[in-house]
């Protein structure tokens, strides 16, 4: 019977992927694989590598590592400071930084638009000071700090989550052993946090990899990546599903490939413990 019960609540979710994941991602290949006539081909998956294409994808990988970092350095810090106060304080500080996830995407990322524009908030609190105008919109930058600032959270939830669970009682006995607050975060609190890490830099390089919304936002067609390329190939006035689907499955092996290489790389040092 709870063989029968568990086969009928899972029921609904196997239905839900097949809907909305395998079979859009089964077209994805289908239409990856194939021409206009509906041929055999892989012109579309290997057009990644053209010139065109190489080179948004070039910059997605860049930015995206570089968005990565950001993100990572401002959450390791905060979830160790997170960490220390007490468990009613503590979860109003984190529903703070989790809040604004509760806006929709698109509100957001116009808000940075009011921040960053030449006349917006930002250098409207520069001239109030005396300082001198800097003009971030339709640039790189804007393009990072929006980004950074949206996935911001995916990154500092794992980390905090996974210093949260490190015994006290371990941080203690290193100190009395006469470990420096330095010493106590390179050899222990980093490498007990490791899952966290991982998880945080998936959740936020993955997805900023192929993001193209707020490059269209704050980068005002300046900052071209690849889910800018991908974005076109099916809503252009020239739209090529076709070459959509290439591009869109070229992207995610590339991803795969990268995490997975990251996964060995990473098991390999499992082995030594903490430092």
């Amino acid at each position: 019977m709870k063989k029968i019960g568990s086969k009928i609540l899972t029921g609904p979710y196997i239905i839900w992927m097949i809907i909305f994941t395998v079979i859009p991602l089964g077209l994805i290949v289908y239409y990856a694989f194939t021409n206009s006539g509906g041929a055999f081909t892989l012109d579309n998956v290997v057009s990644i590598a053209d010139t065109v294409n190489a080179k948004p994808l070039w910059l997605s990988f860049k930015m995206s590592f570089e968005i990565t970092v950001i993100c990572f350095l401002l959450s390791f810090p905060l979830a160790i400071i997170l960490s220390k106060y007490s468990k009613n304080k503590n979860s109003i500080i984190v529903m703070a930084f989790i809040l604004p996830m509760w806006m929709n995407f698109m509100l957001r990322t116009l808000a940075w638009r009011l921040i960053l524009l030449n006349n917006g908030f930002l250098n409207r609190a520069f001239e109030i000071f005396g300082l001198n105008s800097v003009y971030l919109m339709n640039t790189k930058a804007a393009v990072i700090l929006g980004t950074a600032y949206d996935y911001f959270p995916f990154m500092l939830l794992p980390i905090y989550n996974a210093v949260a669970k490190i015994d006290e009682d371990v941080i203690s006995a290193a100190r009395d052993l006469g470990a420096s607050g330095v010493v106590v975060i390179r050899r222990i609190i980093f490498p007990l946090a490791m899952p966290g890490i991982i998880s945080g830099i998936t959740m936020v390089f993955v997805p900023s990899m192929s993001e193209f919304v707020i490059a269209d936002m704050l980068g005002g067609g300046k900052v071209y990546m690849i889910g800018n390329a991908i974005e076109q190939a099916f809503n252009s006035g020239y739209a090529d599903i076709h070459l959509g689907s290439g591009l869109s499955l070229s992207l995610m092996g590339l991803i795969v490939i990268s995490m997975l290489i990251y996964k060995f790389f990473d098991k390999g040092e499992e082995g030594h413990g903490i430092w």
